[in-house]
């Protein structure tokens, strides 16, 4: 388990931003397991809400978006969207939507489109709110070229890992440090586009 110690002051910085955000986890197909680095996250900072679902074998994009709609409506304060996989396709579409309800996406390793049928669902523009995109050079669910694209189309920043895989537990993500870190920065844009 990660040790919020190992970076204190990520951990104080995103520990004040949710004072004025609502940090949202959103996994992917099958919920992320005990090692994923989105349950290595909610157990190291207490600052964590997770979408929950009765199916998460059914890869239907709008019950994710509706988990989050649900999640969302409860709380005053706008949501950063932390979304792997099929999660970052929901987060997508969640912001596209609400975009009065997100501040911010951290969209880790989504998956293509295509895979669960979502080619129409998706935004096919740019995202109303500062994003993130961590894409991998061998992610099997996402190429890098195609990674490549859905960034320029969303406008969001892209951050390439290299051969990582899909950002998960069988490619060696654990705790993954460096993400809370590109998460604390994506929440300091998402303050500087709030106050402009």
């Amino acid at each position: 388990m990660m040790d919020a110690r190992a970076c204190p002051d990520t951990s104080a910085a995103l520990q004040e931003a949710a004072r004025e955000f609502e940090f949202v986890l959103v996994p992917g197909r099958y919920d992320s397991g005990p090692e994923h680095w989105q349950s290595c996250w909610e157990r190291c900072l207490p600052i964590w809400r997770r979408i929950t679902l009765q199916n998460w074998q059914d890869p239907d994009v709008d019950r994710w978006v509706g988990a989050i709609g649900r999640l969302t409506a409860r709380s005053e304060r706008r949501a950063i969207l932390v979304g792997h996989s099929l999660g970052a396709l929901a987060s997508c579409c969640m912001a596209a939507d609400h975009p009065a309800r997100v501040a911010g996406l951290m969209l880790v390793a989504p998956a293509e489109p295509a895979r669960f049928e979502a080619e129409e669902r998706v935004p096919a523009g740019a995202l109303p709110v500062p994003s993130v995109l961590v894409a991998s050079h061998s992610d099997p669910f996402m190429s890098l070229r195609r990674a490549e694209h859905w960034a320029r189309t969303w406008g969001s920043e892209l951050v390439d890992l290299g051969e990582a895989g899909h950002i998960n537990v069988e490619s060696g993500f654990g705790p993954w440090t460096y993400g809370l870190e590109l998460l604390r920065r994506l929440s300091d844009r998402a303050r500087g586009a709030g106050a402009s």
